[in-house]
């Protein structure tokens, strides 16, 4: 095709997703940012080498913005979340207070021993949210340009372990299975209603729902097919398609780690776009994904967060990014962004880098 003449970020995005090539890839940093060291080094350098913030310099290039109704709920303490689990920040950086991640430091259904023993908890209600904010933030999100709006996070295995507990979640899988159901279901029973009063209050204006579960790690799958297909696959599919009963709306889905043999499930069990993309996993490689699968389903992510940002050069990043998209943008279906979180210690050319040449590379 012709080079398009520029788009809006929302138009950019939906005729990507329809997989039609765009003016340029879309780019996206969905389920990331930039961890506060990578930030300080980025904000030093763009303002060096280019009199800008980190704002100014991303603003026009990211195409997805987020949305969230405002909370009304109970009062929670301090690092408590809806579903009653506590964290405290736990430092990696000795002498910097803001190198931290949020550790889960108390997990209120660890002590469950039944079904029964559910009902104690105190199970979060879509009526702690207030969705009349929602038209407003919109419109606040468009204010300098019509951006792809993006609602999160429907982890309803993470949710439901953040509970109970990662291992003991996957004993109960073996010796509890009844358990799992019940807490699959009640989590299940809360997004369901959460996303359709979101959707609802965004009056077609919301382009896609975030999904997630971590189905993998490094070198294979966290579990066996059979488990994905009895404890996770069908809790999924029911929100999936309630998220589908809105037209237009298209359900992302991350997952972290060698995933490449649980794609065909993921697309039966209804998303639209497959994201993060580790490629530095086993059995991951993004020619592959798109021969096999790239008539069904979209991606966004992939660029290295492990290996090519952190550690590559310039031109490292700058091959990554022109590989990603000449391979995964094929015939459109491809916003790119980093696989995860930009990690301390990235270096801000690279960072750069990488969006600069996401922003001026057009293969097609």
């Amino acid at each position: 095709m012709s080079r398009r003449e520029t788009m809006s970020s929302r138009e950019r995005v939906r005729l990507a997703l329809d997989h039609q090539e765009t003016d340029r890839v879309p780019i996206a940093m969905v389920c990331s940012g930039i961890n506060p060291p990578a930030y300080r080094a980025l904000t030093d350098y763009l303002q060096r080498t280019r009199g800008l913030s980190v704002e100014a310099y991303l603003d026009p290039l990211i195409d997805i913005r987020g949305v969230a109704p405002q909370y009304i709920g109970p009062s929670l303490s301090e690092g408590e979340d809806i579903w009653s689990v506590r964290r405290k920040a736990v430092n990696y950086s000795y002498g910097d207070p803001d190198s931290s991640y949020d550790e889960i430091e108390f997990y209120p259904l660890a002590g469950v021993e039944d079904v029964d023993g559910l009902n104690a908890h105190r199970w979060p209600s879509v009526e702690w949210f207030d969705y009349s904010v929602i038209p407003e933030r919109i419109a606040s999100i468009q204010a300098d340009g019509e951006r792809c709006v993006i609602v999160a996070n429907g982890n309803i295995f993470e949710t439901s372990w953040y509970m109970r507990g990662f291992e003991n979640m996957f004993m109960d899988m073996a010796l509890n299975p009844e358990l799992v159901h019940a807490i699959m279901g009640r989590v299940t029973d809360f997004y369901v209603p959460f996303f359709a009063r979101v959707l609802e209050a965004g009056q077609g204006e919301i382009d896609l729902v975030f999904t997630a579960d971590d189905l993998a790690g490094q070198q294979g799958p966290l579990m066996s097919r059979q488990m994905w297909e009895t404890f996770i696959k069908p809790y999924h599919e029911r929100m999936n398609a309630a998220i589908h009963n809105f037209d237009g709306v298209k359900v992302i889905y991350h997952t972290d780690g060698a995933v490449s043999s649980f794609v065909d499930g993921l697309i039966d069990m209804g998303i639209d776009i497959l994201q993060a993309l580790q490629f530095s996993a086993e059995g991951m490689d993004p020619a592959d994904l798109k021969n096999r699968f790239g008539e069904r389903l979209c991606f966004e992510g992939g660029v290295s967060v492990q290996t090519t940002l952190p550690f590559g050069t310039v031109d490292d990043v700058r091959n990554e990014v022109q590989h990603l998209i000449s391979t995964l943008g094929r015939n459109g279906g491809y916003i790119l962004g980093p696989s995860h979180a930009i990690q301390a210690g990235t270096p801000p050319e690279n960072i750069v880098a990488a969006f600069d040449t996401a922003r001026d590379f057009y293969p097609f």
